[in-house]
């Protein structure tokens, strides 16, 4: 369930009615592990260095882009459990990391992975979050992490996820989420109101109640203090340049999708603006990361 722009982010260019485009995740996956706060991976590895082992759960794993960013920053011994509500991500999950790894060892149930003197056992879950009771069924997670998810749930859905990892003291690594700032270089004249209109979308119904939307990670902040924990945040934007094109038409495809369906009578010229800002010198995007540990 990994999105931004064209997908996750309340736009619907990259989705599909059972999830989410693999196609968009593989071509937003290099931003995104580029754009990940370096200070906060450098609190996670840190927080988790005495370790040998540890249980990792990621809430809408997509295609396991969050395996590869994250994998090389935690203990040598790891367990992956991946939660989607998507049979068709999970599957390409599966053959990604197993082209991944430099060796894998499948069964019907699990992929074992060595990656770089890293021993990786990954198992998934079909569940859909939307409903979900947030037990991670058998699994007992170190860490609960999610990647470009909180910025689609209500707080709501979110107190429920801080309080049952609270329980088990689980600490929470949540990446990449939009907190309402875009920005084209140079400017034109739709830019702001592209922008204000994707984030009234933003805070739309997304499954899980109303969505927090540009303020998921100041509300995930306050909510892991409320619940006894430590947290830090910090930027993790995407920069995007003249050569990512690709992206960029797909980040502007689903802005203006997503503008669109809030202010219906300018859907023409959002689409026009769409099309022309594909050649934008600088794409901006603001995310931030959070962690949290008891």
């Amino acid at each position: 369930m990994e999105g931004d722009g064209s997908s996750r982010h309340g736009d619907d260019a990259g989705h599909r009615m059972s999830g989410f485009d693999p196609a968009w995740l593989a071509l937003r996956e290099p931003a995104d592990h580029a754009a990940r706060s370096r200070r906060i991976e450098g609190i996670v590895r840190a927080h988790f260095a005495g370790r040998n082992s540890l249980t990792i759960v990621d809430l809408g794993c997509g295609t396991g882009s969050n395996l590869r960013a994250l994998a090389s920053s935690l203990p040598p011994r790891q367990h992956w459990h991946l939660v989607d509500g998507d049979t068709v991500l999970l599957k390409e999950a599966r053959r990604s990391l197993t082209g991944w790894a430099d060796s894998a060892r499948e069964t019907e149930h699990e992929v074992a992975l060595d990656k770089d003197g890293y021993r990786i056992r990954v198992s998934f879950e079909c569940a859909d979050l939307t409903m979900r009771d947030l037990h991670f069924s058998d699994i007992a997670p170190d860490l609960v992490t999610a990647a470009a998810l909180l910025d689609l749930v209500s707080l709501e859905w979110l107190e429920r996820l801080v309080m049952a990892s609270a329980r088990r003291r689980a600490s929470l690594y949540a990446v990449l989420n939009y907190d309402g700032g875009a920005r084209w270089r140079p400017e034109a004249p739709l830019d702001a109101r592209i922008v204000a209109a994707f984030n009234r979308h933003q805070r739309r119904d997304k499954g899980f109640g109303p969505a927090l939307g540009p303020i998921a990670s100041d509300a995930f902040s306050a909510l892991l203090a409320q619940h006894g924990y430590r947290s830090w945040q910090g930027d993790s934007p995407w920069q995007l340049g003249t050569g990512d094109r690709s992206l960029v038409a797909a980040l502007n495809a689903g802005f203006a999708t997503a503008a669109a369906e809030i202010e219906p009578t300018l859907a023409d010229a959002f689409a026009t603006w769409a099309r022309e800002r594909i050649d934008a010198e600088e794409v901006t995007i603001s995310h931030k990361d959070v962690f949290g540990a008891i």
